[in-house]
């Protein structure tokens, strides 16, 4: 009987998520050389190569990825009974604010892991917009906070870049009529830009509804009563992106910013800022790799 040790998974995990050996061994605390080593190990046991060592950086291999799904589930299982059943448990609540239309796809994963990690500590979700949370931020009743912005301003963290797109009903026209109806919440921080562009553009628009309710929004544009400008890959299962072929002006990107990841706030913030990284991580990487295949301009 072979037995997968729980320190070696930790390094293998580590690597696929920073994306090599050195990035790893700083977030690990170990010597580029032990990680090295461990990863070796860890192929010599299974019998097969995981990383594919012949480019440049680091990638999985077909085998290396479906292990790594294995091998997260293993070390989130490992800390959780160590957190569990050890008196060295932590206790209270944390807070983390996110604008709606971001909280899928990573946040439910995000706070999954996390509870399973410290699974004293309740998280406080403040699911609202932009504006508000950074707001509540800067008056200290938001330990942790997400932003989508035009850009990333000095003092906050970028997780990572999108496109801004138009978004409709599956198989909409309503992008086709003049007045086009623009359909956005009054809060939205996505308002502007559509408007100005819109405006630039010489596009005649009006407003589909006035509300602040993204529900309502999200609504109107799935009866084709409108079109909404979301972040790629945000957009809900009952909306889609709009191949409009340059009939509606292009947008531009946003910014998936971070505010309040600093160390000296502890483990616990630490432990869920490195997750919220982590979540953010694959629509980061799809999105470069969009841009090296020359899909995304």
């Amino acid at each position: 009987m072979r037995n997968l040790d729980v320190t070696t998974l930790r390094s293998f995990v580590a690597v696929a998520d920073l994306g090599g050996v050195t990035k790893a061994a700083g977030f690990l605390h170990l010597t580029q050389s032990a990680v090295s080593m461990q990863l070796k190990r860890l192929e010599e046991l299974i019998g097969v190569p995981l990383l594919d060592r012949t480019g440049r950086g680091v990638a999985l291999t077909p085998s290396g990825e479906q292990m790594l799904g294995y091998a997260r589930r293993m070390v989130t299982l490992n800390d959780e009974v160590m957190r569990r059943l050890t008196d060295d448990a932590f206790e209270g609540e944390v807070s983390l604010g996110v604008p709606h239309d971001i909280v899928y796809p990573a946040i439910p994963r995000v706070l999954q892991q996390f509870n399973a990690a410290f699974p004293r500590v309740k998280v406080h979700l403040v699911s609202s917009f932009t504006r508000g949370l950074k707001e509540q931020f800067e008056k200290g009743k938001i330990d942790l906070i997400l932003t989508t912005e035009a850009e990333k301003p000095e003092n906050a963290e970028g997780l990572c870049r999108l496109p801004l797109v138009w978004i409709g009903a599956p198989g909409g026209a309503s992008w086709r009529r003049r007045p086009l109806q623009f359909a956005s919440g009054r809060q939205c921080v996505f308002r502007a830009r559509a408007i100005s562009e819109l405006n630039s553009d010489g596009i005649e628009w009006e407003s589909a509804l006035e509300t602040e309710s993204d529900r309502t929004v999200e609504a109107t544009i799935a009866a084709d009563l409108g079109v909404g400008a979301m972040i790629e890959g945000t957009e809900p299962s009952q909306l889609e992106v709009i191949e409009h072929g340059g009939a509606l002006p292009d947008l531009g990107e946003q910014h998936i910013n971070m505010y309040g990841a600093d160390p000296s706030k502890g483990d616990v913030i630490a432990h869920l800022a490195e997750l919220v990284r982590k979540g953010f991580r694959p629509m980061h990487s799809r999105r470069n790799a969009s841009v090296r295949l020359g899909v995304v301009v």
